[in-house]
């Protein structure tokens, strides 16, 4: 696991192998100045759609990331393979169940490997209903379960997802200002310059997904430098 590169990291545009994406909006994002591209999602990720995606990417000269839900759709292909455990999720299938299948069904690339710890926040997202995520936590719940996956448990990236939903940045404030080696990623409602901005200040990199399907243009503005 090189994490050297992934620490210069700013900005990820997430795609969704359950969603359609045009050539050119595609080729808008990769021109833009993101730092990687993550094929990531809940719903409806396979094997199948998951290289569809894949052969549109694989020509650019842009790292690239899978973040599978479950181990029968990861391909060969990718430069990393984040693989979340949802840390807040009463049920272990999501913690530790569905790494422990990948281990036994597959032989692993252990080099392109990150862990991530996935913080889930919006109780009403399709994957916080999925993992059971306990997401009504408060501030003061957050920062112990990403102090945990850091001191505890190493993770090298504690993930906070608000998926879909902007989320507060104080948390992510307080969350930043507990940790000490880990890098801190954001995902969830940034589709505008001014958001990508406010979380910027405290999320090592910050995670952008809906907006590239909802407005490409302002999807891009999201590349704060």
């Amino acid at each position: 696991m090189n994490m050297e590169n992934i620490k210069k990291w700013k900005h990820v545009m997430k795609l969704d192998p359950d969603k359609k994406i045009s050539a050119e909006n595609l080729e808008k994002i990769v021109r833009s100045g993101s730092d990687a591209l993550m094929v990531s999602g809940t719903q409806n990720v396979t094997r199948r759609n998951v290289e569809k995606i894949l052969g549109m990417i694989k020509k650019y000269d842009i790292p690239k990331v899978l973040e599978p839900p479950h181990p029968d759709c990861i391909v060969d292909g990718f430069d990393y393979v984040f693989v979340p455990c949802v840390i807040n999720s009463d049920d272990a299938m999501w913690i530790v169940g569905k790494h422990k299948e990948w281990v036994e069904k597959y032989d692993i690339d252990w080099e392109t490997v990150v862990p991530e710890a996935y913080i889930v926040l919006n109780p009403d997202s399709m994957v916080g209903k999925v993992t059971k995520a306990r997401a009504n936590i408060g501030q003061k719940g957050v920062v112990a379960y990403a102090v945990c996956a850091e001191r505890f448990f190493n993770f090298p990236i504690i993930y906070i997802e608000y998926s879909g939903k902007y989320g507060d940045p104080e948390i992510v404030r307080a969350v930043h200002k507990n940790l000490e080696k880990a890098l801190l990623f954001y995902g969830g409602g940034i589709n505008s310059r001014e958001k990508a901005v406010e979380m910027k200040k405290y999320a090592d990199v910050i995670v952008v997904g809906n907006a590239a399907y909802e407005d490409i243009d302002r999807a891009v503005e999201t590349i704060v430098r």
